[in-house]
């Protein structure tokens, strides 16, 4: 049973609510607070390398931004694990992979966990905490 129902359905009512731990609350501002500034660079880079391929810039960004607002619609629709629909449309010794290894070379992944663990730490900061007690606390 939900401990707080009219919080949740006026968070409902604007976007998708979750409940978590307080000492999470944090991570959540790492994750969904800054996440947004991570998807919208994401969607420049995506639009740049259309610019750089050739592509006219309202187009590449027209395109980046219908590629991102797709593949979220899969992950929340299906269900499915994003690695999962990542190897689902990509192709041995295809284009899809190239990228993925051109990404992977690039530090994608790590440089994206740094990001989210760099805002969860200033949010604790931000909150008061040490970083003495971030580290021995959170690991962070």
């Amino acid at each position: 049973p939900q401990k707080h129902p009219l919080v949740k359905s006026l968070l409902d009512a604007v976007g998708v609510s979750v409940e978590v731990k307080e000492d999470l609350l944090n991570a959540v501002t790492g994750v969904s607070g800054s996440g947004p500034a991570y998807v919208f660079q994401f969607i420049e880079a995506l639009s740049d390398g259309g610019v750089r391929a050739g592509l006219p810039r309202n187009v590449a960004t027209m395109l980046a931004a219908q590629t991102v607002k797709g593949a979220a619609e899969m992950v929340l629709k299906t269900g499915t694990h994003p690695g999962q629909l990542k190897d689902q449309v990509t192709s041995p010794g295809g284009t899809t992979i190239a990228g993925v290894e051109a990404l992977e070379k690039g530090g994608f992944r790590a440089t994206t966990i740094s990001a989210v663990t760099a805002a969860t730490k200033r949010s604790m900061q931000l909150g008061g905490a040490s970083d003495e007690e971030i580290a021995n606390k959170y690991g962070l």
